[in-house]
């Protein structure tokens, strides 16, 4: 049975909703942005077709219950502004990793922390998860600031592991279990 189902988390903001088909043309904003995509492991996009293909591995990773990936929407508006996901998932160690990205019209709007939150929520509360990790270049502060404030720690950083653009880029590495989030909640974090 796998263990990622769609699902729609609502915050004060925001609805964190199942991807579709449509919201290529969204997240193709920020995938062919080249100052968002700075730390990511793949070049900038060129084309909305492979925004397109993106999505649909994404989907079919999703139908299989193999991740979870949510599009970002504004509550007001229904605006797409990025995505949230849950990945990598090793079910018997009840652990995953999270991401996320955001359109750049919208970096320093508490977005990302905001969608991040209502995730961590929803994996340690619904999904049962006892781990959450995620990989970043550790150059990216605010990626970093985000996974802080959720209550994150830097665990470890691997050297010389991922190609981003035409240099070779370290990954830091952050975990949060729950009953360190469970504290956090507790004294109002």
């Amino acid at each position: 049975m796998p263990l990622f189902k769609p699902v729609t988390l609502t915050t004060a903001r925001l609805n964190l909703r199942p991807l579709q088909e449509d919201d290529a043309h969204a997240l193709f904003a920020i995938w062919s942005d080249a100052e968002a995509m700075r730390y990511f492991s793949f070049p900038p996009m060129t084309s909305l077709d492979q925004a397109t293909e993106r999505v649909a591995r994404k989907l079919s990773t999703a139908a299989g219950g193999e991740d979870l990936t949510c599009a970002i929407e504004l509550r007001a508006t229904g605006e797409v502004l990025g995505e949230c996901a849950l990945f990598n998932v090793h079910e018997s160690c009840r652990r995953a990793e999270i991401g996320f990205s955001l359109k750049r019209t919208h970096w320093g709007s508490g977005y990302t922390s905001e969608a991040a939150a209502a995730l961590v929520g929803h994996a340690f509360g619904t999904l049962d998860l006892r781990r959450l990790e995620a990989d970043i270049d550790p150059r990216n502060a605010a990626s970093a600031r985000v996974l802080e404030r959720l209550g994150f720690v830097r665990e470890g950083l691997l050297r010389e592991r991922w190609m981003v653009g035409d240099e070779m880029s370290d990954s830091a590495l952050y975990g949060l279990l729950k009953r360190e989030r469970r504290e956090l909640v507790a004294v109002g974090c």
